[in-house]
């Protein structure tokens, strides 16, 4: 029973800017069922994004929480090139508008081992669904570690290339 001076609550009766807003606080999961979604979740599997970008994916077979996916590693890749790490997706794609991720995914240079010469072959809507994966799945963890170059010994743990 409502308290006599008080209507009960009707989404009706929402003005568009708070409905927005409501929508916006949603869980980023409410968001995970659209299906350009769903084909991002899919080509980040199938691209082995996860491989690299999500600490310890490849040695458990996959079996990483989603929640925990691309919010990179401190694991690096130390070659003639220096030492790289695998960056945090999630944050760096929270910072990018959906144009800017596809036109920089389109013209990504980047050291090894990140296959860039893959991503830059995908179409515009295989680039959009994965924008659209990782920002559903919202911002978390913290930046990778910064590149040395090839005359600074990084900190354990890093996989020598020869």
């Amino acid at each position: 029973m409502t308290e006599p001076h008080r209507k009960p609550f009707r989404a009706g009766r929402l003005g568009p800017a708070a409905a927005a807003l409501l929508v916006s606080l949603l869980p980023a999961t409410a968001a995970a069922s659209s299906p350009e979604v769903e084909r991002g979740r899919y080509l980040t599997i199938i691209g082995g994004c996860n491989d690299c970008h999500t600490a310890g994916y490849a040695p458990a077979a996959g079996k990483v929480p989603e929640k925990d996916w691309l919010t990179g590693d401190v694991l690096g890749w130390r070659g003639p090139w220096g030492t790289t790490y695998p960056s945090n997706l999630r944050l760096f794609m929270a910072k990018l508008s959906e144009k800017e991720w596809v036109t920089l995914a389109k013209h990504l240079e980047t050291r090894p081992p990140m296959p860039w010469f893959t991503l830059q072959k995908m179409t515009d809507g295989d680039l959009r669904a994965i924008y659209k994966f990782v920002r559903s799945l919202g911002p978390a963890g913290s930046p990778a570690p910064a590149y040395l170059p090839p005359d600074k010994t990084p900190p354990q743990p890093y996989i020598q290339v020869p």
